[in-house]
């Protein structure tokens, strides 16, 4: 089933530690929501009306979540999909590369502090098993629900695999 309506764990690797409240921080990922296909010419699509509201969805279920900075690429798909998350924090969205996404991990894991990061469906898996240290497949280019979410410590870091449950209200 494609859209489920409860969150799937469906990877966790942990391991056994004490740790301080200090040594722990979650990155939240995501890939662009719902894009419009129907120019294939165009590089820089718009959300469609599903992908508008995904992104209105994602920021209401990250609106008790702590996120303290919000990564996302130049793309207007992926910064109107960051957009409602920042606005509803009062953050500013921070640009990235994604050819360069060794140089994004790194930053992440040296600022140590809850992120949300809006990617691509072959960027965002490569930045989660970045963090996770472990390879991750690519995002299928129909799937837009997938949330990654990568609590990292001293110690290690553990991966689950979420899914948005989201159900757009216009197909």
């Amino acid at each position: 089933m494609k859209h489920l309506a409860s969150i799937a764990l469906v990877i966790s690797i942990t391991m056994s530690y004490q740790v301080t409240a200090s040594d722990i921080y979650t990155v939240y990922l995501v890939r662009h929501a719902d894009k419009d296909t129907i120019d294939k010419t165009n590089r820089d699509p718009i959300l469609t009306i599903c992908g508008e509201q995904r992104a209105k969805q994602l920021a209401t279920m990250l609106k008790h979540i702590e996120i303290n900075t919000i990564y996302s690429t130049d793309y207007k798909r992926t910064q109107a999909t960051a957009a409602p998350v920042a606005q509803s924090k009062s953050l500013t969205v921070t640009s990235y590369n994604p050819r360069n996404l060794d140089t994004l991990t790194n930053e992440i894991v040296k600022k140590k502090s809850s992120a949300l990061v809006v990617g691509h469906n072959s960027t965002t898996n490569v930045v989660a098993g970045n963090l996770a240290g472990m390879a991750l497949p690519a995002i299928d280019h129909e799937e837009y629900d997938r949330l990654y979410q990568v609590t990292i410590t001293n110690s290690g870091a553990k991966l689950q695999l979420l899914n948005q449950g989201f159900v757009c209200n216009d197909k």
